[in-house]
């Protein structure tokens, strides 16, 4: 299965909601949640050495990316694009591969682009897919 495939795979068992604010709210507290859990995995299987957490590790990661999937959904994204554009930015970043150094961006702030503060980002429920 291909990314896109996954995408639209998530759309049949996403649930329908009354309110575009009240989607996207549970797409980014369930991804945040899933985060947390993906922690709690971690610690469990080091700081506890419970290697049978490993599998839940792995179901959270899935769940996650399922969020992940939604959010793309709800904004229009094409999830791969968004994929390659982190992959880019990071190859920017690190042009020589990670180091300490180049972590540290000089002291500078990270300024996203692209952000109207008069646009609106939360389209209506009835509006038409591109």
């Amino acid at each position: 299965m291909n990314l896109k495939e996954y995408q639209e795979a998530c759309k049949r068992t996403a649930k329908e909601f009354a309110t575009p604010e009240t989607e996207i709210a549970t797409w980014g507290l369930g991804i945040a949640g899933e985060a947390g859990d993906v922690a709690s995995c971690i610690k469990k299987v080091f700081a506890h050495k419970n290697e049978a957490i490993k599998q839940g590790l792995r179901e959270n990661l899935g769940d996650m990316l399922w969020y992940a999937a939604m959010i793309c959904n709800f904004f229009d994204w094409n999830l791969e694009e968004v994929l390659n554009e982190n992959i880019e930015k990071l190859k920017k970043r690190y042009p020589e591969g990670f180091t300490f150094e180049d972590a540290q961006r000089n002291g500078t702030m990270v300024k996203w682009g692209g952000f109207d503060k008069d646009k609106e980002y939360i389209k209506p429920k009835n509006q038409e897919k591109k």
